[in-house]
């Protein structure tokens, strides 16, 4: 029987936590276990990687497809320049309600926009170059928002993709779970594409950062 590695040893996420910056205030909004289903928000190492991001990049338009409760548009909009603001995507109403309170009540409403319903159609109707695309949505349609997204990076854009190492079941071939499968056939198209390079990090879930060439 194949047996899956954990994606990291016993305490390791706990150690890099407790030796990486903790949220920001503002995030303290979002409860962990919002909506019943805290392990679908990204977290303080993920949140922490994409603020990093932020303060190198600079970007004036971020795109964060997946709002879920806002904890990654909140994440990212904390470091953001003065002028610039987040396009958040998110398909279920619910959600949306919820994200919208959250990041009213952190004072961020003026600089989150929460768009509701496809995330392709919402890509589709932006003329902007997309600085930051952080993707953390449903797994099937993880190629269709990088086909998506891709062209529109700007010169120095980044897209940051989560969960791509699935709780370390990527390695298991014979996986019949569609969200695996999914992952799989994404990150075999990531790689070999010409028009962009990539690297897969091993930061909580996997989390692989492209950028056009």
């Amino acid at each position: 029987m194949f047996t899956l590695p954990p994606i990291t040893l016993p305490g390791i996420d706990d150690y890099a936590a407790a030796h990486s910056a903790p949220d920001p205030d503002a995030l303290r909004v979002v409860p962990e276990n919002d909506l019943g289903m805290g392990h679908l928000i990204s977290g303080q190492l993920v949140g922490g990687l994409l603020r990093m991001l932020i303060h190198t990049i600079r970007p004036r338009l971020v795109l964060d497809i997946g709002t879920f409760t806002g904890y990654s548009a909140l994440s990212m909009a904390v470091a953001l320049p003065e002028g610039a603001r987040v396009i958040s995507c998110e398909v279920d109403p619910e959600r949306v309600e919820v994200a919208r309170k959250h990041i009213a009540e952190a004072g961020f409403s003026d600089v989150i926009s929460v768009r509701v319903g496809s995330a392709l159609d919402t890509v589709a109707g932006i003329d902007e170059p997309l600085d930051l695309v952080f993707i953390d949505a449903d797994k099937p349609n993880y190629h269709n928002y990088y086909a998506a997204t891709l062209p529109k990076l700007s010169p120095r854009g980044l897209m940051v993709c989560d969960n791509t190492l699935w709780r370390g079941e990527i390695i298991d071939a014979g996986s019949t779970d569609p969200d695996v499968r999914a992952l799989r056939a994404f990150n075999d198209a990531v790689a070999a594409d010409p028009r962009c390079e990539s690297v897969m990090l091993t930061v909580r879930d996997g989390v692989t950062l492209i950028r056009r060439v």
